[in-house]
């Protein structure tokens, strides 16, 4: 592993990939601070240039993005309650009082101190983890990548907690996936005698449209924000606030990092984990709410070092952690690439450079950050009637490009609509996000296995390591519609008592 990451280091530091870094961070923090713009609406714009770099800039670029966005939610959550990211909800509880009693910059101050310490922490775990999770999965076959490819398929429609909504869009991506040749037996589906359609629906086509331009005609129903500039001085090592702090940095960037590695849960989740927990370990649970540090730090701390986490699963089993992993796993297939166990011992030098590029952007975050939010209060004057035609452009651009296609043009368009048309009804978009990448997976590794086994289908119980994996499926649909089932008995009870 030293090895390794010595042959990182030897990678990243060259003058071109630092660079990428350094660029990536740059628009990572755009996408994070404005409202409007995620890191995810970034990653997939961005998608279609990568297609024409090296595989390990590709990667560094997107991954660098990724991480530097879920830092820089906090800018406007900080100072004008307007989180530029879900992951930076929960830092507006009490980073945004600090603002109102002129402690704006000591706010930013802790934020930024306990993103970086969060990241680089989630990011030790990611190197140290992600090897030993592939060495076991090695013991797989086709059933265990069929039992995979399920579980990543059923922790994708549990999401939100509609179990109905996730599944529909699970079939809804398999079918996406589904048109064109069949790969064993070459015979046309869901073409409609269209020749373009023959090679498949593109994946870039399907990600640009469900995300950036449905956000676009999302946003674009809501006005614009303006958000007036404010003046604070920003102080990151000042002592006497880290060693008040240090107990919640450190508590949260390991229960970010457990959180992270668990598929599906995602950075926000647990920014509210470590917030809860947080006040339950304080001493004073008053101050909370009112712009107590710890209440800045806790979520900060956790959602980097869970954003670090979420690529854990990424890399060594090839199943995403999160919404923006779902897309640059999409990123991985546009390359030919398929992340798990075996993508492991092949390309040790791009995921060991991409390793050592998230340790280093985790760095840069302490270095730019001061100098970007000064820049930033001049780009808050930027309105999203503007901006909004621009990321449009970018995406019509991006996706023609790929394969010079006005048809794959055609259909983000039409999966933007769609897109914006399915998030009015809290429609999951990533389930079909999962569905379109796992999806051939699932059905080829099916196939084998029946193959296999000559048509039994026990195949998948008779072998301990797929027949878990299954039962884990299970039991993850089973918890999505018990639980609410229980909450709603709980509520119950208590209003009739309140009555």
């Amino acid at each position: 592993m030293l090895s390794d990451l010595m042959g990182g280091f030897g990678v990243v530091l060259q003058p071109i990939n630092l660079l990428i870094l350094a660029s990536a961070v740059l628009i990572g923090f755009v996408g994070g601070a404005l409202p409007g713009i995620s890191g995810v609406i970034l990653v997939v714009i961005l998608l279609p240039v990568t297609y024409s770099m090296e595989p390990t800039g590709a990667f560094m670029l997107l991954t660098a993005i990724y991480a530097s966005s879920v830092f820089s939610g906090l800018i406007t959550a900080i100072l004008y309650r307007a989180p530029g990211t879900p992951e930076a909800v929960m830092t507006a509880i009490d980073g945004y009082p600090m603002t109102q009693k002129g402690e704006a910059g000591k706010a930013l101050g802790v934020g930024i101190l306990s993103s970086a310490i969060g990241g680089v922490l989630g990011t030790v775990v990611l190197i140290v983890a992600t090897p030993l999770l592939a060495d076991i999965a090695l013991q797989f076959s086709s059933p265990e990548f069929f039992a995979l490819a399920v579980l990543g398929l059923t922790v994708v429609a549990s999401l939100g907690g509609n179990l109905i909504m996730g599944v529909i869009g699970v079939c809804i991506g398999l079918i996406i996936a589904s048109v064109g040749l069949d790969p064993l037996t070459g015979t046309q589906r869901f073409t409609f005698g269209n020749l373009e359609l023959m090679s498949g629906i593109n994946l870039i086509p399907v990600i640009i449209g469900l995300f950036a331009i449905s956000e676009v005609l999302k946003r674009s129903q809501e006005g614009d924000v303006h958000l007036a500039s404010k003046k604070f001085s920003i102080r990151i090592f000042d002592w006497p606030v880290i060693r008040q702090i240090r107990g919640a940095i450190l508590r949260s960037s390991i229960l970010g990092t457990a959180i992270g590695i668990l598929p599906g849960i995602g950075a926000s989740t647990a920014a509210m984990v470590a917030y809860s927990e947080t006040v339950r370990w304080s001493k004073d649970r008053s101050r909370f709410g009112k712009g107590a540090p710890e209440g800045v730090a806790a979520p900060e701390a956790a959602n980097n070092a869970a954003a670090m986490g979420a690529l854990v699963p990424l890399f060594a089993l090839g199943i995403p952690g999160s919404g923006t992993t779902a897309v640059i796993l999409g990123a991985f297939i546009v390359h030919g690439l398929t992340p798990g166990p075996t993508f492991m011992t092949g390309n040790t030098d791009l995921i060991y450079a991409v390793f050592v590029g998230l340790l280093i952007v985790n760095l840069l975050i302490l270095l730019f950050s001061k100098p970007f939010i000064a820049l930033l209060s001049k780009l808050l004057d930027v309105p999203y009637s503007v901006l909004g035609p621009i990321i449009v452009i970018c995406c019509v651009v991006g996706t023609y490009s790929v394969q010079n296609s006005l048809m794959d043009v055609w259909l983000m368009l039409g999966f933007g609509l769609a897109g914006f048309l399915l998030e009015k009804i809290g429609f999951p978009l990533v389930a079909i996000i999962l569905g379109v990448v796992l999806g051939p997976i699932a059905e080829s590794e099916l196939r084998r296995s029946l193959a296999m086994s000559r048509g039994d289908w026990f195949v998948f119980f008779d072998r301990p390591i797929s027949a878990i994996l299954l039962a884990i499926a299970a039991l993850l649909l089973v918890f999505t519609v018990v639980l609410p089932m229980l909450r709603r008995k709980r509520e119950t009870p208590a209003e009739v008592h309140e009555q």
